[in-house]
């Protein structure tokens, strides 16, 4: 089949995800992406944009370049590009992809009145427009449906009391891909306990967590050391330069790798993958870090039961944490390293198989057919 995928902030785990799939794909695509910058007018203006360049391409192919299924993200405000499209175009069977959405996303701490519902209400209008939604996790549909009712609420009027049943109707669950790291090779090299964080440093992954949890094993005078890497913006959290002064003799890399194989290297050599996050719609670098053979110590909530699915059961409690019990489990894993034991029942590969099922060969089969499905 012929896809055309339009993707308005291609970048980060956007661009990760098409680049990814296209890859081992067996549809023929055609790609209209924009930079990964200023969302909030991605958003805004990126259906009219996007739509012009369609019609671009349509008027100037020979005899017309014509798609089978339209794929687009949420970014993108599909109501308007289908009205100001082609008409060839905007009549094709079209799939929404939920990376993340506007109406749980979270606004900084204490302020809720953050929150811009117009753009909630541009990915409710999307939905509607779209033939399929596909969410990246169980977890992110249901909190997206769920939500729904309490966006209408504040509306006036409109009469769209059905749209939660609408939505929910047309929902399916399709994960991301990962393109696992080489395998480790060797022993572990000597060394305390290493541990990642690897996350966007925004107020949402709840970086003060990490750190407050760090100074607390550092006074109970336990050794290790640390990689903090991820994103960063042009407003970072005032935790990042606290914690580097404080945790001074115990940092690896520092911030964002400008290469996969760093990024890379860095999830194979780390014993310990750690999440403080308060939101999590999927766990991408969670799966990363397992499928490199990391050990996942993960909030036992969000996204991160489903992302161990696959992990048998009796053994997925051992990488799950409650609130306020992070502390203790890093000491934990700090005493059953110096032991050799720290893996339960021994089986180092115990998550890396559960992984398994995020190796893009494998997922873009399933998506591609996904993809007919839609078309048919």
């Amino acid at each position: 089949m012929r896809i055309l995928a339009l993707e308005p902030y291609y970048g980060g785990s956007h661009r990760a995800f098409l680049d990814g799939w296209v890859a081992h794909s067996r549809h023929h695509w055609t790609l209209l992406t924009l930079p990964p910058h200023h969302w909030k007018w991605r958003m805004r203006h990126s259906g009219a944009t996007l739509a012009r360049e369609v019609g671009e391409r349509v008027a100037d192919s020979d005899g017309g370049e014509t798609w089978d299924v339209l794929f687009a993200t949420s970014m993108l405000p599909l109501a308007d590009f289908r009205a100001l499209a082609p008409a060839a175009v905007s009549r094709l069977p079209t799939v929404l992809y939920f990376h993340e959405n506007q109406l749980t996303y979270p606004v900084p701490p204490g302020r809720e009145d953050a929150r811009d519902v117009h753009f909630a209400f541009t990915n409710l209008v999307s939905a509607l427009a779209a033939t399929e939604l596909w969410f990246n996790s169980a977890f992110h549909r249901d909190a997206f449906l769920d939500a729904l009712p309490r966006l209408l609420a504040k509306m006036p009027d409109g009469g769209l009391a059905d749209a939660p049943d609408r939505v929910r109707a047309r929902s399916h669950v399709h994960p991301p891909g990962i393109q696992p790291p080489a395998p480790r090779s060797g022993e572990r090299a000597p060394g305390p306990l290493r541990l990642l964080w690897a996350a966007r440093w925004e107020h949402d992954k709840n970086p003060e967590g990490f750190f407050d949890a760090l100074y607390a094993l550092a006074a109970r005078g336990i050794d290790f050391r640390v990689d903090v890497l991820g994103e960063s913006f042009r407003k970072v959290p005032a935790t990042f330069a606290v914690a580097k002064e404080r945790l001074a003799g115990k940092i690896g890399r520092w911030g964002f790798q400008e290469s996969r194989e760093a990024y890379h290297a860095a999830l194979r050599e780390a014993d310990v993958f750690v999440s403080t996050a308060h939101h999590e719609f999927f766990g991408l670098s969670a799966a990363e870090a397992m499928a490199a053979g990391g050990y996942p110590l993960l909030p036992e909530r969000l996204a991160y039961p489903e992302l161990l699915g696959e992990v048998p059961g009796a053994a997925r409690s051992a990488f799950l944490y409650p609130d306020g019990a992070l502390v203790d489990r890093l000491a934990g894993l700090a005493g059953r390293l110096e032991q050799g034991a720290l893996w339960p029942g021994g089986d180092a590969g115990i998550c890396r198989r559960g992984m398994e099922r995020y190796g893009w060969p494998g997922l873009a089969e399933r998506l591609d057919g996904g993809l007919i499905a839609a078309a048919s």
